[in-house]
């Protein structure tokens, strides 16, 4: 069916078909035929499970246009990811914007709802944002809204994000019975179950625009299920790795690699460097070349690891991780986009991120550690989306997904468990215990249930209470529950059932009551302390489980144990004993601790990430983790009444990475811990200072010019005109 006749069908203007067709888009592949023909447009649910690139966002897209144009309602889009979040903000703004409609984004502040998300018709949220909302139930959240669409939505089965999906979903359809959901995923080996619990219909389809074929590479060459093998001569002892990406290269494609490691990918960067370059055209190099001086052109310094990657960059190659920061993943994943980058070596965790296709996929690594089980295979589900990356329409005329076997044992499980098996089919995390009583003290506080016999009433709905024996969810709940009566959380009359201040608290600031419990408990031994510093606070952050924490290996073992042992008496919780069970967690906590403390004390990230192995991205994440904690842990104090005067110092100490005396100066406009040390040192050191002085006294020292001295000493100046009344 071509584009304008479902526009018609639907009661669009002729510009939407317009629109898409100037996209390229003329006609609906038949997975978008037959979910706009089964009744969504009338407001029925649907889950569309179909392979990437068959256009699934084409589908929310049109079914948004008729949301707002046709039933005059809101939508809202749910992602996984703070990244995925940002990429469809920017491509629903420029197909929205023309027809009025106001797109808006928010992924973070947890403890604050913002009324202006209430004006914009299409609204974009991570999980976690959507479901930090509905808990404080703001009158705006419903009023208009039609339709809920839920991308990735096979991430119900992951252990970390699936709860709070699957808990956000159940909250929705008892809030709302009548709203309209539309759940997305190319990989969910059970939909007509997710379908059925979500009351929606399926459609299910294997098309694909781009034929894909899942192989295996062995002893020299490429076997496909039902193909003979193909002979695939790889120059000199090149690694299979290099001569996979380099021959599809060769051929005008692209190489998506995935690795199990960081490392991994840094290294196989690097080996594909010494090759590609010499296939580039001219044109090519410049573009490279201006794009990887891009990558070292830092205002606050450079790390080794930007210099690494822009070397790489150089020869057509990048590697793309989470210690990266998230400028240089953007600028990476555009230059792939673009075809400017002509191998990409990733970890694992892109497969669930933004989107990146290239012809050839080349997944390397089947196996990840997992602790406390040690190596285990990745899902087949996980495999199938790394494999789904390739082919890009339009621009490829197949894509490959390659595994690589070191013998034939392999290879055969290789076929057996990866090319040939099936995704697994989704499967509730609600279980763990951890996560049942984050959401439990969520649900109360919501006041999604205000007696005891409500309780098992809403986990009633839940994928969890579908799929598994009551009894064990009703033991989960029960054990839940009278943890949250015994720290403080939850107060029962009779059968009514109410949060407390601090359970209330707990859930609108979006932690783990654990985290709750343990930061109350810690505060008040600090209080009791005449000594309190700053790595002490910064400890009892990481030993919630609400901070993700760095990794210790053998090596760091020594000069930890020896650090704690002179720090005794420093800490505001019981602490391990050498050898007892989660000594070695508190040895992660403290260098988690220590990263921190270096940050503050105005480390370079370079010096962090030589000493720690913390790159730009983990430091990014811990610090704004460490932000939110100290903020819950200044809320906690005041509720409490703990007088602690040092934790809002602290506090903004560690969102800027400054002494306390440069404090002053990095709330100015343009200025980083960098450019504030500069004033600093230049005598400027206070905004007062700043606003009495000329700004070609500033545009002369390094990393400013004379924009941006105007700029700052017009913004003392206003602040001291705010404060004082003059300058």
């Amino acid at each position: 069916m071509e584009i304008v006749e479902i526009c018609n069908l639907l009661g669009l203007p002729e510009r939407v078909a317009e629109i898409y067709r100037e996209r390229g888009i003329g006609e609906l592949y038949p997975p978008q035929e037959a979910a706009l023909k089964c009744g969504i447009t009338e407001g029925k649910s649907l889950v569309l499970t179909a392979p990437t690139a068959s256009g699934k966002t084409l589908v929310a897209e049109l079914l948004i246009l008729h949301v707002a144009l046709v039933r005059g309602g809101r939508s809202m889009y749910l992602v996984p990811l703070r990244a995925l979040a940002g990429e469809k903000f920017q491509s629903f703004r420029e197909l929205f914007t023309p027809f009025g409609f106001k797109v808006g984004i928010s992924t973070g502040d947890f403890d604050r709802v913002d009324r202006d998300l209430a004006s914009y018709d299409v609204l974009v949220l991570t999980n976690e944002r959507a479901d930090s909302i509905m808990r404080q139930r703001p009158s705006w959240f419903f009023r208009g809204l039609e339709l809920v669409v839920v991308d990735e939505v096979h991430l119900l089965g992951d252990p970390y994000r699936g709860p709070t999906l699957e808990v956000l979903l159940s909250a929705l359809r008892r809030e709302r019975p009548g709203l309209q959901l539309l759940a997305l995923s190319a990989t969910v080996g059970n939909p007509e179950e997710i379908a059925g619990w979500l009351g929606a219909e399926a459609v299910v389809s294997d098309f694909r625009p781009v034929p894909l074929r899942k192989g295996i590479f062995w002893e020299g060459a490429l076997f496909f299920p039902h193909e003979g093998p193909r002979p695939l001569e790889l120059e000199g002892r090149l690694e299979p790795v290099v001569g996979l990406a380099l021959d599809c290269v060769r051929e005008g494609g692209q190489a998506l690699v995935f690795v199990s490691t960081r490392r991994s990918a840094q290294a196989a960067a690097r080996k594909l460097a010494r090759y590609m370059g010499d296939l580039l055209s001219e044109a090519e190099k410049r573009e490279l070349l201006r794009l990887s001086e891009e990558i070292q052109r830092e205002v606050e310094g450079r790390t080794s690891l930007s210099v690494e990657l822009a070397k790489y960059v150089a020869e057509g190659v990048a590697f793309h991780h989470a210690g990266l920061p998230a400028a240089h993943r953007r600028l990476v994943e555009g230059a792939f986009r673009d075809r400017l980058l002509k191998a990409l070596c990733t970890t694992t965790t892109l497969a669930a991120g933004v989107n990146l296709p290239a012809r050839r996929v080349i997944i390397r690594d089947v196996r990840r550690y997992d602790p406390p089980y040690g190596s285990r295979y990745i899902p087949a589900l996980e495999y199938h989306q790394m494999a789904g990356r390739a082919g890009r329409p339009g621009l490829d005329p197949y894509g490959e997904a390659i595994l690589i076997a070191k013998n034939e044992e392999e290879f055969q499980e290789l076929v057996s468990r990866f090319v040939l098996a099936p995704p697994e089919e989704i499967r509730s995390q609600l279980a763990q215990e951890g996560a049942l009583l984050f959401h439990l003290l969520g649900v109360i506080a919501a006041r999604y249930v205000r007696t005891l016999a409500d309780i098992p009433a809403f986990f009633g709905l839940t994928l969890f209470a579908r799929q598994f024996d009551p009894g064990e969810l009703a033991t989960s709940l029960k054990r839940g529950l009278e943890y949250l009566d015994f720290e403080g959380f939850v107060e029962a009359v009779g059968e009514r059932l109410s949060p407390t201040p601090f359970g209330a608290l707990t859930a609108r600031l979006y932690i783990h009551p654990v985290t709750a419990v343990v930061l109350r408990d810690g505060l008040r031994e600090a209080r009791r302390r005449k000594k309190r510093l700053p790595i002490a606070f910064f400890q009892l952050a990481a030993s919630t489980p609400d901070m993700e924490l760095v990794r210790v290996s053998s090596r760091d073992l020594p000069e930890l144990e020896a650090f704690v042992e002179d720090s005794e008496g420093t800490w505001f919780l019981e602490v391990p004993s050498f050898g007892e069970r989660g000594f070695r967690r508190f040895l992660a906590e403290v260098k988690t601790a220590q990263v921190l403390v270096n940050w503050i004390e105005e480390k370079s990230e370079e010096e962090l990430y030589i000493d720690f192995g913390v790159g730009p991205g983990d430091l990014h994440r811990l610090v704004e983790t460490a932000d939110w904690l100290l903020y819950a842990a200044e809320r906690i104090a005041e509720l409490f009444g703990l007088e602690l005067p040092e934790l809002p110092r602290l506090r903004r100490r560690v969102r800027y990475g400054v002494k306390e005396e440069l404090l002053p100066l990095v709330e100015l406009k343009g200025i980083g811990r960098v450019r504030a040390r500069t004033l600093y040192e230049a005598g400027f050191t206070d905004p007062r200072k700043i606003a009495h002085a000329a700004p070609s006294a500033i545009a002369v020292l390094p990393g400013f010019g004379e924009k941006l001295a105007e700029g700052v000493v017009e913004e003392a100046r206003r602040r001291i005109r705010a404060y004082f009344g003059t300058p």
